[in-house]
């Protein structure tokens, strides 16, 4: 009876393991929003933020990687080499880059919302790539199509009405916030910062799918994760020593301008990209990026509430739109995974095509 008990514990504590982990990590990619502004906001260069952030996190995963995978780490072969490259570049290069630069002429929060796009981009770039299977007469696959559709929506929604400001919380800085806020020039910036965090969302999206198959060719998760920022950090240098010339640019202090990186740095670009490894082996990409509405929640708190930021109803419409179509894309994908748990059911061949693979985010 015991070990009936037992077994039925451990079966029902790795049903919940994923969700746990994926959940955890929201609560901590959201505080990567608010570091990351209020590091901005305190004159920290965006690129040179990006260099330190991947550098502490490459130092930081580097002795576990090396300590936990000697024996299991496998050899590394130019093609793989190569797509760690390729993720160096995407995510802390060009989706940080682009991200990072679209919050500057938005906020924090309205990046995080517009970052939900993710899931639903990532569905799409799978399902051109054949990852992803989609049969139009079940219901999980239109539940998935048209959790896509609706979450492009409300993203369009955010970028096209802004409507009336609303605050959460009174803050010092919210009546800065609101100067000039209807301005043309205002609303200029506003849409080129989504466009440049649409840009970025496709990167990360791209970088979930890549990191997915490097993943199943290289499977040491801390090793992967410590090369993808190493990469990064070394390509995301690069660009800051091209695009400014300035030393004083790197300087930091006991501020945000050193708060910011460290944190990011082991929570986003460290332990992030290592719970995602853990949990997409077993539900994928879509899974994982299907929990972002949490993170907006959070975000959105905490960006009234310490950085004074100001929202607009477009924003809070969008984003509660953008959650409905994330629903229905992790209600479609948990659909997915019960039939991969039944062999009976579905062959090993079926099984290769219906889920995504294996990856390591990110995450932000």
């Amino acid at each position: 009876m015991e070990e009936i008990w037992g077994a039925k514990f451990g079966n029902m504590v790795n049903k919940a393991k994923p969700y746990v982990l994926t959940l955890g990590l929201q609560f901590g990619m959201a505080g990567t929003y608010i570091f990351t502004m209020a590091s901005l906001n305190h004159g920290m260069s965006r690129l040179v933020f990006i260099v330190y952030r991947n550098a502490i996190a490459a130092l930081a995963l580097a002795p576990f990687a090396l300590f936990f995978e000697r024996k299991v780490r496998p050899k590394m072969t130019f093609s793989v080499f190569a797509q760690i490259l390729a993720l160096g570049f995407l995510e802390p290069v060009v989706d940080q880059g682009f991200t990072f630069l679209g919050m500057q002429y938005t906020s924090a929060s309205f990046t995080s919302a517009i970052m939900n796009a993710v899931p639903s981009v990532t569905f799409v770039l799978a399902l051109i790539l054949r990852l992803e299977r989609v049969n139009i007469k079940e219901l999980r696959s239109q539940a998935k199509v048209a959790g896509t559709l609706v979450t492009f929506a409300g993203a369009l929604l955010m970028t096209l009405y802004k409507g009336p400001q609303i605050h959460l919380f009174h803050h010092p800085n919210t009546t800065h916030h609101q100067d000039g806020s209807h301005s043309p020039q205002s609303h200029t910036h506003w849409l080129t910062g989504t466009l440049f965090i649409c840009l970025g969302c496709l990167a990360w999206s791209s970088f979930y799918i890549l990191q997915s198959i490097t993943v199943k060719r290289y499977p040491a998760e801390l090793s992967l994760s410590s090369l993808i920022c190493l990469m990064g950090a070394l390509q995301s240098a690069v660009v800051a020593l091209i695009a400014d010339h300035n030393p004083r640019t790197w300087a930091i202090g006991l501020d945000y301008r050193l708060y910011g990186p460290l944190y990011t740095g082991i929570m986003s670009s460290g332990i992030a990209y290592y719970i995602q490894g853990l949990v997409m082996q077993s539900r994928g990409p879509v899974f994982v990026t299907s929990f972002n509405p949490l993170c907006m929640i959070i975000v959105t708190a905490l960006g009234s509430f310490l950085l004074g930021e100001y929202l607009y109803l477009g924003s809070i419409i969008g984003g509660i739109i953008i959650a409905v179509g994330l629903y229905s894309v992790v209600w479609g994908k948990g659909k997915d995974h019960e039939d991969h748990t039944l062999p009976s059911t579905t062959t090993i061949k079926e099984t290769e095509i219906q889920q995504l693979p294996i990856i390591i985010p990110n995450g932000k």
